[in-house]
């Protein structure tokens, strides 16, 4: 994980809409120039997390040869972590990359033209502006932000470039995902009146590294390069290698599993954040020194934003303390039931015609329809591998650097989802409902933004 140290002052000053001038390393064409379409594209990986380790790497790898993409490069500022990376990638593809103790090094090899960025989750957006500004096609991991600073940052500095950007909410290039947003859009699901999702696990180890902790030493990493712009403190392993469950490094809970559910009510109804967001939970079981909640639920507004008349409820609930239920996405209709976990929909608790011929109504009851012949239904386990989602959302990355066209998990995507987590974050810090100013593009909490 790796990053100039710099001020948060500093940060968004080179970021703001200025940004689209001289300073990026490549325009599109000076690209083509350079790059023929069938010339051989070098990757590098910025922080070789378990993420970076067990999935991108390996999506990455059932694609190169045929795109004629290979990786040529690995920036960490840990040193562990860059032999191990350099060892894994080694193993996996047979060729060696090059190894960077920060970015600016890796940035420096002009072997390398694109980035996936892996690092922790308060870094995304710091690492995915570096990245533009060097003239790099990017593919940075969910969450894309979670404060309404760095979202802007990461939009601004996007929008004002030419590079291919992907986020790593990888419904998005799914083949279920996208029927399911085709039927809605087609009308025939009808108006969604509401959506339940839940994500639980059982795992007292999630996100915690107990036999690792004590083998990092801050003598061989660059702790103020973590830190990036927030405030300085001391050296705390924990913060490092457990950094999910330590706000601000993360939120835990809606930074890794909320933003990819809720993203695909973006996706689905066209509608760019929530009206109002309130939460609660707490740590109620795994009293391990961690900040962050292990159970919370989120309930949401959704609707147009200049009709109250219209819209719909989200609710999303997530434990850490008892599996049962595992992954769910489930959209309402009058009609019936869009279920994401079985892949299909049905007129199950839609309008019966008895019943709507009483009311002298229409019973416009769904037919049942599969969205996949063979689902790859959405895992809890902490290691999901090359799973069939994270190798298509890459793929489509890969392809749209090819052709420069805008990839499936867009800047706007990430940047919806990013207001979606920062109302919920304040939800949970404040108690308090939580809406959003558009003017100001800020989070407003009791009327205060």
């Amino acid at each position: 994980m790796s990053a100039r140290r710099a001020s948060r002052r500093e940060f968004l000053k080179l970021t703001g809409a200025g940004v689209a001038g001289s300073t990026f390393a490549a325009s599109a064409s000076s690209y083509a120039r350079i790059l023929g379409a069938n010339d051989r594209i070098g990757v590098g990986i910025i922080g070789f997390s378990d993420r970076v380790r067990s999935s991108l790497i390996p999506a990455f790898l059932k694609s190169a040869a045929e795109l004629n993409f290979e990786f040529v490069g690995l920036s960490d500022i840990w040193n562990r972590r860059r032999e191990e990376g350099a060892a894994y990638i080694a193993k996996l593809s047979g060729k060696q990359v090059a190894l960077a103790r920060n970015n600016e090094e890796l940035y420096e090899n002009k072997n390398v033209q694109a980035v996936m960025v892996g690092t922790a989750d308060f870094q995304h957006a710091f690492h995915g502006v570096e990245a533009i500004r060097a003239g790099r096609d990017a593919y940075v991991e969910k969450p894309l932000a979670h404060t309404m600073e760095d979202a802007q940052a990461i939009r601004n500095a996007v929008k004002g470039s030419d590079r291919v950007f992907a986020v790593g909410t990888q419904r998005r290039s799914s083949p279920t995902y996208q029927r399911a947003y085709e039927f809605i859009k087609s009308g025939q699901f009808g108006e969604i009146v509401s959506v339940e999702m839940t994500w639980n696990v059982n795992q007292p180890g999630r996100w915690r590294r107990p036999k690792l902790v004590p083998q990092l030493r801050e003598a061989d990493t660059d702790w103020k390069r973590y830190l990036i712009s927030h405030p300085y403190e001391p050296f705390d392993a924990r913060k490092y290698l457990e950094f999910r469950l330590f706000w601000p490094f993360s939120s835990g809970i809606p930074d890794q599993w909320l933003v990819h559910q809720i993203d695909t009510v973006h996706w689905f109804t066209g509608l760019p954040r929530p009206r109002s967001v309130v939460a609660n939970g707490g740590i109620y079981k795994w009293r391990d020194g961690r900040k962050n909640w292990d159970t919370m639920t989120a309930v949401f507004d959704y609707g147009p934003l200049d009709d109250l008349s219209k819209g719909f409820q989200v609710i999303y609930s997530s434990r850490m303390t008892n599996s049962d239920g595992g992954i769910k996405e489930l959209y309402f209709s009058n009609g019936g039931t869009l279920n994401l976990d079985k892949n299909e929909i049905t007129p199950e608790g839609g309008l019966t015609e008895k019943f709507a011929a009483e009311m002298g109504m229409q019973a416009n009851s769904l037919p049942a329809v599969s969205l996949t012949n063979a689902a790859a239904a959405a895992s809890t386990a902490a290691d999901t591998g090359a799973d069939d989602m994270t190798v298509a959302n890459v793929r489509n990355w890969l392809e749209c650097i090819r052709s420069r066209k805008t990839a499936n998990a867009h800047i706007d995507a990430g940047y919806s989802h990013s207001i979606a987590l920062c109302m919920t974050v304040a939800a949970i810090q404040t108690g308090q409902r939580v809406t959003f100013d558009d003017a100001k593009q800020q989070v407003v909490v009791g009327g205060r933004s």
